[in-house]
């Protein structure tokens, strides 16, 4: 029997906080439903709703950051607000990180609009349903102060990608990428979830911050820490994969391989900022105490990733497969921010920059990544990927534009002085040197002039090689130029002027750890 003494303890959560996320779930599902109603195969409909429900979602995100989150004053404290049984954190770092991924996904949308219609065997209403479940694990991911928030976000966002690799189900390429996803996927969750379990078993808590204060007291006792760094080693081992970087970066190069290019920019650019929340919220926001561990295997992905994925980039012939070990050098590049924040003494500004770094580099790596992968998909056309270097000979005669857009982009991800990526560059390094891991920062720099010839070579092709005699005239949409022309100028803007986001970056962090 039902009684009223039952309720009596019962307390509603604060829905405010995740009203964005709340938001998107429900529009997901309708446009699930109203795409049942379309007869178009364009599925424009579809397409808009599916824009205009991540434009809203943005806009949501941004006025609760500013209206509940920024503190009326300087000099206030960080403000954060937890609801969910404190499951789940609305904070100044999730609502940045959650209005980039939001306009992330808009944009690869909109780059992936032609790309689409002009592929048979994509269904584009799942595509966009599909899309919008992936941006709600990443919001998750991105909010999450607890253990199992923190997976099911993983997992909504894990499995979403996963189907979208296999959406094209007569493609066997595909379907293969797919399944290396799947299987190593559940294998890197298995290896999440058991590091977890042995923490919750040291700690008595899945909450992260219960954790984090847990750990600290363990530290302080002097007691026995072994089960705690085995259970960070699995911990990290998982965070590796989701990141791609060696030696759990397996499937990456196939997945970006095999995937539509559409899928492949989904997967390239938005989760990175989801992945780089994980990490932060549960190694500096949970395991901050066992810093001096993790810090030595941070360090060790970083110099593995960027050694093995400069050097394999540099022997592809595929530019999909060039930029996925590219991505692997990348996130080893930015593991060095994180490895390096941990100094000795504790000063809280120089840990701060350390970590903001490492922000400003995975921010502007995913906005360069959007313009390659959508210059990529701008050049294909019906029946043909122009995803081989062969197919961007001679690309200035053919548009000098377009070319001059590539330019830009494999200049900055090459590091090269003016662009953003330089800023980026330096900025870790910075604090490396900060830190005083010398050796790092050589190593760093070495590797990076090693990167530079892959993308040099792009830009050797474009402008040195002549066009093939076949190739076929480039048609673009005045809405993708446009889109390709502001993402372009974006990334210019910022490495002229990388101060507003460099603060940008470090005042989210100070107001949120």
């Amino acid at each position: 029997m039902v009684t009223t003494a039952m309720f009596e303890n019962f307390v509603l959560p604060n829905f405010l906080p995740a009203a964005p996320e709340i938001f998107l779930l429900f529009m997901a599902c309708l446009i699930l439903l109203v795409d049942l109603a379309v007869r178009s195969p364009r599925r424009g409909v579809t397409f808009t709703l599916t824009q205009v429900t991540l434009a809203v979602t943005a806009l949501l995100t941004v006025w609760h950051g500013v209206t509940d989150l920024m503190p009326p004053a300087p000099g206030e404290p960080a403000r954060a607000v937890l609801t969910f049984h404190n499951m789940f954190i609305a904070d100044l770092l999730g609502a940045f990180l959650k209005t980039l991924a939001c306009l992330s996904v808009m944009a690869s949308l909109a780059y992936s609009r032609r790309y689409l219609d002009d592929r048979e065997g994509i269904p584009k209403g799942e595509y966009c349903v599909l899309a919008l479940f992936s941006t709600l694990g990443m919001m998750v991911m991105i909010s999450a102060h607890h253990f199992l928030s923190l997976y099911l976000g993983l997992e909504i966002l894990s499995l979403s990608l996963c189907a979208l690799t296999a959406l094209q189900r007569d493609n066997v390429v595909a379907s293969e990428a797919a399944m290396k996803y799947f299987v190593l996927g559940a294998l890197a969750s298995g290896m999440l979830l058991y590091g977890m379990s042995m923490l919750y078993g040291v700690t008595g808590s899945l909450e992260i911050t219960e954790v984090a204060e847990q750990v600290r007291a363990i530290y302080k006792m002097r007691t026995d820490m072994t089960v705690l760094v085995f259970g960070l080693v699995f911990l990290v081992a998982g965070l590796a994969f989701k990141l791609g970087v060696v030696p759990f970066h397996m499937w990456l190069p196939d997945v970006y391989h095999g995937a539509p290019t559409s899928v492949t920019l989904l997967i390239a650019a938005a989760p990175k900022l989801a992945a780089f929340a994980m990490i932060l919220r549960l190694l500096v926001g949970g395991l901050s105490g066992l810093f001096a561990d993790w810090q030595s295997m941070l360090m060790l992905l970083a110099v593995l990733s960027m050694g093995l994925g400069n050097l394999v980039a540099i022997a592809q012939h595929n530019i999909k497969r060039m930029l996925a070990w590219s991505a692997i050098a990348h996130m080893g590049f930015m593991l060095l921010g994180l490895a390096s924040g941990v100094v000795r003494g504790g000063n809280r500004h120089i840990v701060l920059e350390a970590y903001a770094a490492s922000l400003f580099y995975m921010v502007t790596y995913v906005l360069a990544t959007l313009a390659v992968f959508g210059l990529i998909m701008l050049l294909s056309r019906r029946g043909f990927e122009s995803d081989n270097l062969e197919d961007f000979r001679g690309l200035n005669q053919r548009s000098p534009w377009f070319a001059a857009m590539m330019l830009i982009m494999m200049l900055s991800l090459a590091g090269i002085p003016f662009f953003v990526g330089f800023v980026a560059k330096f900025a870790v390094l910075e604090s490396v040197i900060v830190s005083k891991h010398y050796w790092l920062a050589v190593l760093a720099v070495l590797f990076s002039l090693i990167g530079a010839f892959f993308y040099l070579r792009v830009i050797w092709i474009m402008y040195c090689d002549e066009a093939n005699e076949n190739a076929a005239p480039i048609e673009a949409s005045f809405a993708d130029k446009t889109l390709l022309s502001v993402n372009s100028a974006l990334v210019a803007a910022i490495g002229i002027f990388p101060q507003f986001l460099l603060n940008a970056c470090g005042y989210v962090l100070a107001r949120s750890f």
